[in-house]
């Protein structure tokens, strides 16, 4: 037994080991290139920084900076609350729409591979240079004006939404989903990395455990929910963060874009600093409580 002990104790030991190792350039490049921005960075966030003649001054002001970004600018709470409201529905959303796509991909069906190639062109489309395009290109925009126009602003789920608001009926979650479902374009494309994270943790699931099920009398509802929720359980804690901290850094953000203008419009590095702290210690915290959370439900198995 204790022999046993030590040859598990030294696999733990060798698998940490390789985990240091995979981990290490991330490591070494994160201590060479960004702990001293972002040293630097702190510290102006309480700093009243006067640029002069290209010599940055940074004038030590406590903590009077963070007490302008949220008590006297009239944008960035609102901004704040907004994208943090954005962040949960749409994380959610891609959520959810990963999980059941990943479930469909994972069946056996003819031309299996290029459908699960299409669904990963969200994330290629989603790089940075086909966001350019598409988001600087006239001809994109003029064909989405004609695409507009020929519809004759005809919307069914406009159309919907304006037949419940005149019933009152649940008015506020209503205007939610069909965000959402107007937005299914933006949910799709956010999906890619999720998907193929999902793929992965469902191939690693024996089909001998749904055979087992099957021959007991498990109907597929209740396999999806004793086998394949807690065996791919970890694969939730890890696109739940993931899609935060995408999200949060999404081109259509607009505490980064608020955060820019005051930095680069305004020059003032020392409020956009802190406004950047803020920001940053919200998701944190956000991201630190739900993943504590999801974590209590996660099943891990050898």
């Amino acid at each position: 037994m204790k022999k046993q002990k030590n040859t598990l104790a030294g696999l733990q030991k060798r698998k940490a080991i390789s985990g240091y190792i995979f981990i290490s350039p991330f490591l070494i490049g994160f201590m060479v290139f960004m702990v001293k921005p972002l040293v630097q960075s702190l510290y102006m966030s309480f700093c009243d920084v006067q640029i002069a003649a290209g010599v940055i001054n940074p004038v030590f002001k406590k903590i009077e900076q963070y007490k302008f970004a949220l008590t006297v600018d009239p944008n960035f709470n609102r901004l704040l609350v907004e994208e943090f409201t954005r962040m949960l529905t749409n994380s959610l959303a891609i959520m959810v729409f990963s999980f059941f796509v990943s479930l469909i991909l994972n069946q056996e069906f003819k031309g299996r591979a290029i459908v699960r190639a299409i669904f990963f062109l969200p994330v290629i489309l989603s790089s940075g240079v086909i966001i350019g395009l598409e988001t600087n290109n006239s001809l994109m925009a003029q064909l989405q004006a004609n695409i507009q126009e020929a519809a004759s602003g005809v919307s069914i789920t406009a159309t919907l939404e304006s037949v419940l608001r005149t019933a009152g009926v649940g008015v506020r979650a209503f205007e939610e989903v069909f965000k959402l479902i107007d937005g299914i374009y933006d949910v799709a494309i956010a999906s890619g990395i999720q998907i193929i994270i999902f793929l992965s943790g469902l191939q690693t699931i024996s089909a001998s455990m749904y055979e087992a099920a099957d021959i007991e009398g498990c109907t597929a509802w209740e396999s999806l929910w004793k086998i394949t929720f807690p065996m791919i359980s970890s694969m939730f804690l890890v696109n739940w963060v993931y899609t935060i901290i995408d999200f949060c850094m999404r081109s259509d953000n607009q505490v980064i874009d608020k955060i820019n203008t005051v930095m680069i419009t305004d020059i003032n590095y020392g409020l956009a600093s802190a406004m950047s702290w803020i920001y940053f210690a919200i998701v944190m915290a956000f991201v630190g409580i739900t993943s504590l959370l999801i974590s209590k439900g996660v099943y891990y198995y050898d």
